[in-house]
């Protein structure tokens, strides 16, 4: 699948499935952010898509760690299934939230 594909399935799943919003990300000056902030339930994770069979290149990688190092959420989805497993994981979360 190409990127905009992966990018596309991304943001209908975030709003179907989880009721939140899959805002473009840009930073300028900055380059190599991740393509998408989801917002969810009080959290926000970043989202990197790639087409099928690609990878982050080394300058995303950079990027994905620094955030990472803020505690912030970083993913890379080059597949529907990706996606649809990064669902799953924030479901389960927020399925785990409204127990507490």
């Amino acid at each position: 699948m190409q990127e905009k594909e992966i990018e596309k399935y991304l943001c209908k799943q975030v709003k179907e499935k989880l009721n939140g919003i899959a805002y473009k990300f840009t930073s300028p000056g900055r380059r190599a952010v991740p393509d998408r902030l989801c917002v969810v339930d009080g959290h926000c994770f970043f989202v990197e898509c790639k087409a099928t069979g690609k990878y982050l290149t080394d300058a995303q990688r950079r990027e994905a760690n620094r955030l990472e190092e803020l505690d912030q959420w970083v993913y890379m989805v080059n597949s529907k299934r990706k996606i649809d497993t990064l669902i799953k994981t924030w479901e389960l979360r927020q399925k785990d939230e409204r127990r507490l």
